[in-house]
């Protein structure tokens, strides 16, 4: 069996090394492979170029070194019939809930305000609001969001969720559907999106949205760049309707630097590390599916490509 890397050189020289270590039977190539394409058995990518993958014409699976698959559904020719296998392994899913329960006390404690102050050399307290006063509301209750937002239960906050299906979460009040959303969004002080996306959810973070949360609610995007329209979020800014924002992705990365967002008193930004795959621990999640279809049984994480999560 052989499987091929496609990530930057130095992750995929620490895939490769990651993946002898835990399955020495496996021939692993990283891209670009320059041998015969009908030996590649797997493929575990990051952003392969357009058309890349179809000309593997023995693929049994591709699996994604990210949690999101917008890079392969993009791909007009992707390869039909290959299953999809997104990653959910427990590091992936542990770094995410750090990273929001991070964004989320920066913006309860107000530390971006503290760190506004200290620039301008001014001492000055600002009132602090019960955490069980604060409603954090999840957008998208997939594996990571789900983890994240129960996580944050630990301080106290009121949680809530809103995704495309109905859920029932222990401990979590769970909203659906265009009704759900208002109602969702009426009572969440700080909201999360985790969501997958895709052509429903592209550009949910807008002013219509903004505009239904409580005045000075923050907003924290660990999505994709593309669920955020980047004017409505400073138009929200500036006006007071939203009083802080967390960004860890853009729809253009690196973000240029004349962007306004590099100088904005109220945005916290961080370079698309919310969450990354650590290939020592992402590998057994690959190991062990790897297993499981060369054995005759089903895959886990297999992506609906038609709703693309």
């Amino acid at each position: 069996m052989a499987l091929l890397i496609k990530t930057d050189i130095e992750r995929g020289n620490a895939w490769a090394e990651a993946l002898a270590s835990a399955y020495p039977e496996l021939k692993t190539h990283t891209w670009p492979y320059k041998g015969d394409p009908a030996a590649i058995d797997y493929a575990l990518v990051w952003m392969p170029p357009e058309g890349e993958l179809k000309s593997y014409p023995n693929l049994k699976a591709i699996f994604s070194i990210g949690a999101g698959i917008d890079h392969l559904a993009s791909d007009p020719d992707l390869p039909e019939g290959v299953p999809v296998v997104r990653m959910v392994e427990p590091g992936l899913t542990a770094g995410m809930s750090e990273y929001v329960a991070l964004a989320a006390l920066n913006h309860h404690r107000f530390i971006q305000d503290y760190a506004n102050q200290r620039q301008e050399k001014r001492w000055e307290e600002i009132p602090q609001i019960a955490a069980s006063a604060r409603q954090i509301g999840m957008l998208g209750l997939g594996v990571l969001g789900r983890a994240a937002l129960e996580s944050l239960g630990t301080f106290g906050f009121k949680l809530a969720g809103w995704s495309r299906t109905p859920k029932s979460i222990t401990g979590i009040s769970c909203y659906h559907g265009e009704e759900g959303l208002r109602e969702f969004l009426a009572e969440t002080d700080i909201l999360v999106c985790l969501l997958p996306l895709t052509p429903e959810t592209e550009g949910i973070l807008n002013r219509d949205v903004f505009a239904q949360l409580p005045r000075g609610a923050a907003v924290i995007n660990v999505g994709r760049g593309g669920h955020l329209v980047e004017e409505d979020l400073l138009e929200a800014l500036d006006s007071g309707q939203l009083g802080g924002a967390t960004l860890d992705v853009f729809h253009e990365e690196p973000l240029p630097k004349d962007h306004p967002f590099w100088t904005h008193p109220k945005v916290f930004m961080t370079p698309h590390i919310a969450s990354m795959t650590i290939p020592e621990t992402a590998c057994q999640a690959v190991v062990a599916n790897i297993h499981r279809l060369e054995a005759g049984e089903p895959l886990r994480h297999v992506v609906d490509m038609t709703r693309g999560y």
